[in-house]
């Protein structure tokens, strides 16, 4: 064997060592997550402040239900009637007297226990409205978090890679400046600019890293100025802090064979039954509820309403000494909705369209609820295609290509710059498999919002250990 051979032959078995040991390292190279996905959620769920809105709301309701049920208060009234103008003597003329009179409004039909009904009744729908807003806002936050999950295990590979193709760039350094070498020019610009994009990548993922973690302080950030300062994650420790370097697991809350449906989405009536105890569903029955009772109580319009009346009026003796009797009145006043019953009429019929305005609510959100399943279904569905393909084929192919590109070139049989595509086709494929991870997570997690009874059950669906393959 010629000496002169000894220095190629000795490069390009180097590169072979130093890319068995950066895959060995990359095998064993993990970071401990300190915010993990499930704590995001019971977070973001507990320090909510539209939660504490939604109670005061809910507590003026409830003390306005009482407060509709009560009779109008009584008018008092006193008067001194006929007094003469002459003499203002109060003894002097009979008419004359001091009278005092007390009378009561009686409102029509059954309309303060039916407005006492409407506000009771809007009162039962917060509590709705707040699971649905908790399962919102926990689905919100677990969007930035699998976000930043996604940014930050996207970093990990890329900061693994980063030594290799600074190795690669040293090899074609090396090669290119070694007359013994069979690298070019070319292949040496190639490594060093496939350096630097990976750099303004790490650049945009550290930036995207930052952005889904400060955004998730709108939900889990400090709570000091609500008086909330108990068991929180303040802003300066979440800005610090890493997102678990795995994902957890997650049950799936939807029903086994909705991924096996043929047949419209739209017909299943296991589905249907199912989303209509959806929390937000149930606020919009509430609200139907209400409609009822205010078309009962325009209703009562075409009632009379009743008032009564008592009076007693005192007159003093005559000037010549003769006792005069006093007197006591009572009445009764009602009104007659004899010229008015188009008004009536027209309140009835206003109340009857909200009220059917209210059930167009509910079916148009069913309808939206279905429509985005369906949808959501075939995302799914893909993904799931998607990510088998990627693991048992693509990326193994992607692995294979990169090792063969390796000896071809440690062979002389191959070129540099293939060594360096195929190395970026692996590192891309790594990349796109974490996506595929992270988007059926979030398709999971979105089909689970739509088949919730309460915000616990979104919660309690994440566990907190597990493995990324869920």
């Amino acid at each position: 064997m010629p000496i002169y051979t000894l220095p190629s032959k000795v490069l390009k078995y180097t590169l072979i060592v130093i890319l068995v040991l950066i895959q060995s390292a990359k095998a064993k190279a993990e970071t401990q997550g300190k915010l993990s996905l499930k704590e995001v959620l019971r977070q973001a769920q507990k320090y909510d402040p539209w939660l504490s809105k939604s109670k005061n709301r809910q507590a003026a309701l409830y003390e306005q239900s009482l407060a509709s049920n009560v009779l109008p208060d009584p008018k008092l009234s006193v008067n001194l009637a006929n007094l003469p103008t002459d003499t203002f003597e109060f003894n002097q003329e009979p008419m004359t007297q001091f009278k005092v009179g007390i009378s009561q409004m009686l409102p029509r039909g059954d309309s303060l226990e039916l407005k006492s009904k409407q506000f009771k009744t809007l009162s039962e729908q917060q509590p709705w409205l707040r699971e649905n807003r908790k399962a919102s806002v926990s689905l919100m936050a677990a969007n930035l978090w699998l976000d930043a999950y996604k940014a930050q295990a996207s970093i990990e590979i890329l900061e693994t890679n980063k030594g290799l193709f600074e190795q690669l760039t040293e090899v074609a350094e090396a090669g290119y400046g070694s007359s013994f070498g069979k690298v070019h020019q070319q292949d040496v610009i190639r490594a060093e600019l496939e350096l630097t994009r990976l750099e303004d990548k790490l650049f945009q993922l550290k930036q995207n890293q930052k952005v889904a973690i400060t955004k998730l302080n709108e939900w889990i950030g400090s709570n000091d100025f609500y008086g909330q300062s108990e068991n929180h994650l303040d802003i300066q420790t979440l800005n610090s802090t890493k997102v678990s370097s795995q994902l957890p697991k997650i049950k799936r809350l939807y029903p086994e064979k909705l991924l096996d449906l043929n047949s419209n989405i739209f017909n299943s009536t296991e589905v249907i039954e199912k989303v209509k105890l959806h929390p937000l569903l149930i606020s919009i029955d509430k609200k139907i509820m209400v409609g009822d009772v205010g078309v009962e109580l325009a209703k009562q319009a075409y009632k009379p309403e009743w008032g009564l009346s008592a009076s007693y009026s005192y007159r003093d003796s005559a000037p010549s000494g003769m006792s005069r009797s006093d007197f006591f009145s009572v009445g009764v006043t009602v009104s007659l909705p004899l010229f008015s019953s188009t008004k009536q009429d027209s309140q009835v019929k206003s109340a009857v369209s909200n009220k059917e305005a209210m059930k167009d609510d509910k079916w148009l959100t069913l309808r939206n609820f279905l429509s985005n399943i369906e949808a959501e279904t075939a995302k799914l569905q893909k993904l799931e295609e998607r990510l088998a393909l990627y693991q048992k084929s693509l990326l193994p192919q992607m692995s294979q290509q990169a090792e063969a590109a390796l000896n071809a070139y440690s062979n002389d049989v191959s070129d540099f710059a293939e060594v360096v595509r195929a190395r970026i086709a692996e590192l891309d494929a790594s990349l796109e498999l974490l996506s595929i991870h992270t988007a059926k997570f979030k398709s999971i997690m979105q089909l689970n919002y739509y088949f919730i009874q309460n915000s616990e059950e979104l919660l309690n669906a994440v566990e907190v250990l597990g493995d990324s393959n869920e």
